[in-house]
């Protein structure tokens, strides 16, 4: 689909230096391919707030030491 998009001259001089005039639409669709992966993830990550409660886990007493022993109860880290 072509879309109309407005971008300053600096900012078309900048990108033809980088990908070239013939390379715009390629780059400009991975930028915003990007972007709108981020803001999924971003959605992802404040729909997911809350989800664990305050309170009630292992690490709540000593949260340092409890790291310590996962990292000691990981096969991969040990050696």
């Amino acid at each position: 689909m072509r879309l109309h998009i407005a971008l300053s001259d600096e900012l078309v001089e900048e990108l033809d230096r980088r990908v070239g005039p013939r390379r715009r639409s390629a780059f400009i669709a991975r930028a915003v391919e990007a972007a709108l992966d981020d803001e999924r993830r971003w959605e992802l990550i404040e729909s997911s707030l809350g989800a664990i409660s305050d309170k009630g886990h292992d690490w709540d007493a000593d949260p340092s030491a409890w790291v310590r022993e996962q990292r000691r109860a990981d096969e991969s880290r040990i050696g």
